[in-house]
């Protein structure tokens, strides 16, 4: 039995073309008239269903398309001649025209099908639709549909097809919960690398901090031959100069700093030796003790850790100068180094 509506539909889309010569069987037993020509062209598979050796001269000749309903198996035909879909044929057939663009090898559909069905991704269809995505090879919509199902994996495991799921397809199962932990201990990989590299941008920034007060001087601490004064603005990085300042104060006047028994005086002693780390000028450098901590260094070497900490810290330092725009980078105050060496500071009263 054809369709009527159908076949008006074909003649449509066959223009000047002969009658139909072949007959599509769907399930339920309705067919859908066809030209053969067309269905060849728009598909490899069609066509080498056409060339095989059929029944004698002039029987029917027919294609059986089953296991999908009639109204997919029709919009399926209609694409092979017009190459379009609406979206509400894709959203009622959507599913069901993936398996038919993935049988037929029909990749314009395919396309189709695998970004329509990720746009509409629910809670209800999740699960079908990434079996669905597997066994047509669509990475695309198996890895959204996998994401999808991460995020909203509580509400899912509560559906039809998750408990389907585990009872009858249990290595997709261990696919799904695979994917979550390497999912979290990503995102646990990326939490831990913002906050390292956080950590470099402030070591990175507290260098620069450094040299400016021990060059330029800032609103209380100050290079030794130059008088710091009250009336300086503030500088651009003034929260972490601030800080600086302070920590610089105290650790000129500690009287514990000398033994070790300062924990804020081991601080300072660590961004002393960081910037003599990354210090390539030690012989103009008017940051304190530069020189000294740089012998000390290249006659006893520093521990991997260190020269790990300070290669992170130099990398850090270059990315935050390459994020600037440049007419910002040109405003930044510039460090006169051609002072003689310092070494120590100058505080405010």
């Amino acid at each position: 039995m054809s369709s009527p509506n159908f076949s008006g539909d074909i003649n449509l889309f066959s223009g000047e073309m002969s009658e139909v010569d072949i007959q599509i069987v769907t399930s339920g037993g309705l067919r859908i008239p066809a030209h053969s020509a067309v269905l060849a062209a728009a598909s490899t598979v069609l066509e080498n269903m056409l060339v095989r050796p059929g029944k004698r001269q002039g029987s029917e000749r027919t294609i059986r398309i089953l296991g999908v309903p009639y109204d997919a198996v029709s919009v399926f035909i209609r694409f092979l001649y017009s190459f379009k879909c609406t979206e509400e044929q894709m959203k009622r057939h959507g599913i069901h025209l993936l398996a038919l663009s993935h049988v037929y090898l029909v990749p314009q559909l395919k396309q189709r099908c695998t970004k329509g069905l990720a746009e509409r991704l629910t809670i209800e269809n999740a699960v079908d639709v990434l079996q669905l995505a597997r066994l047509c090879d669509a990475p695309d919509l198996y890895l959204k549909s996998m994401k999808f199902l991460s995020s909203n994996f509580k509400k899912v495991e509560e559906t039809e097809g998750w408990k389907f799921l585990q009872h009858h397809d249990p290595w997709l199962e261990l696919e799904i919960l695979q994917f979550m932990d390497e999912a979290e201990l990503r995102k646990k990989r990326t939490r831990r690398h913002k906050r390292e590299l956080s950590l470099y941008l402030q070591l990175s920034e507290a260098m620069d901090c450094l040299e400016h007060i021990c060059t330029e001087g800032c609103t209380s601490v100050g290079p030794l031959d130059k008088e710091p004064s009250v009336k300086r603005q503030p500088c651009s990085k003034f929260d972490t100069c601030q800080g600086l300042q302070l920590l610089i104060r105290h650790f000129a006047t500690c009287k514990r700093r000398t033994n070790g028994g300062c924990l804020r005086c081991k601080r300072m002693w660590q961004i002393l030796r960081l910037h003599a780390s990354i210090c390539d000028q030690p012989n103009d450098c008017q940051v304190p003790l530069c020189r000294q901590l740089k012998l000390k260094v290249q006659q006893k070497g520093d521990d991997e850790l260190w020269k790990s900490l300070v290669r992170k810290v130099v990398s850090a330092r270059a990315m935050s100068s390459l994020s600037l725009p440049k007419r910002k980078r040109e405003e930044e105050p510039k460090m006169d180094l051609s002072h003689p060496q310092v070494m120590n500071f100058r505080l405010a009263a």
